[in-house]
């Protein structure tokens, strides 16, 4: 895959040759409906015998509309994380466009015509929401007003989950109230985080629970308080963990969240180590202990637990999209 990094105006000499399908969309979390967006254009491509191309942007637009703290959105996934999926996708040219006020501020009609049209898209493909302006003149209903012929429009449908639509905004509550087994049922895999492990109190070794203190990006949406089934990648190896995002409230009030992974049979230095987590289960709330004891006491328990689940459900690293769309059992409703 062709990863093509623009910004506007867009340089036409980067744009390869040949006809394309274009699938748009910000794509956060390349969830289960961003996945029947890309499957639609890929059927498509494949008919045409055009590449496949998604055009995406590198920040979200509230940055620029809300005039948000860039540094602290949290996003789903990073550029990086959309591009490796959209490779296992399939994907023939991923652009990643630069979102500014410049591109905020386009007329639809300009959008059409200088990041679609001259994108060489004979097709383009998006989700019966999206808008590339201001929603009531730059919906999908008025696109082909302003393709004028030039090309062809595959509106995709509603994807639901349990009768309510699949977003990457119903992702995000989901996450932050700890729900990570419905937010990886939305995605269609596990969610996915990653950070370097620093320096914590080093009292999990004391307990004999000696935890990795992982310390997250504050582009970071990390799943909300509670105790979870993991897989850390460690190197190349991945490791089962218990991981408790918290406050260590048995040591205290008011103390700040962290991310303190248990690494199941593993031992070694790994301070300093970028670490990535894949997040599987909520096993449990925080809570407040008595003691130390009757918190060892828990642990010895949440270690059993993320056994039971991995062994449960065996652990495969690749490939992430076990449910790509036109594959699994998401429904569609027409808008």
């Amino acid at each position: 895959m062709q990863v093509i990094n623009l910004q506007y105006p867009v340089d036409r000499r980067l744009i390869p040759a040949g006809p394309s399908v274009l699938a748009l969309g910000f794509f956060d979390g390349v969830h289960r409906g961003h996945q029947q967006v890309v499957a639609a254009a890929r059927k498509a491509a494949r008919a045409k015998h055009a590449q496949l191309a998604v055009m995406t942007f590198d920040q979200h637009p509230s940055v620029v509309f809300k005039r948000a703290d860039p540094d602290h959105v949290r996003y789903l996934t990073t550029v990086a994380q959309k591009t490796a999926l959209m490779a296992e996708m399939g994907v023939d040219l991923l652009y990643v466009l630069h979102f500014d006020a410049a591109v905020g501020a386009l007329p639809p009609q300009t959008f059409v015509d200088e990041l679609i049209v001259d994108l060489h898209a004979q097709t383009v493909v998006a989700g019966f929401d999206y808008t590339y302006g201001p929603a009531d003149t730059a919906n999908m209903q008025k696109l082909g007003g302003y393709a004028r012929g030039r090309f062809d429009i595959i509106e995709v449908p509603k994807a639901v989950l349990g009768a309510q639509k699949i977003s990457s905004t119903r992702i995000r509550t989901a996450l932050d109230t700890g729900d990570v087994d419905l937010a990886d049922e939305l995605l269609g895999y596990q969610y996915e985080t990653a950070g370097k492990v620093v320096h914590g109190e080093a009292r999990g070794r004391t307990l004999g629970f000696p935890t990795a203190n992982v310390a997250h990006s504050s582009n970071t949406r990390v799943p909300g308080i509670g105790i979870y089934a993991t897989m850390v990648q460690v190197g190349t190896r991945w490791v089962m963990g218990m991981a408790s995002v918290g406050r260590n409230v048995t040591f205290g009030d008011d103390r700040p969240i962290t991310i303190e992974i248990n690494l199941l049979d593993f031992s070694g230095d790994i301070y300093g180590q970028t670490v990535t987590v894949r997040w599987a289960h909520r096993m449990r709330g925080e809570v407040k202990f008595a003691g130390a004891d009757e918190l060892v006491a828990q642990l010895k328990r949440d270690e059993q637990g993320t056994r039971d689940y991995y062994a449960a459900h065996p652990f495969t690293a690749e490939p992430r999209l076990v449910t790509l769309a036109g594959k699994n059992s998401t429904k569609t409703e027409e808008a």
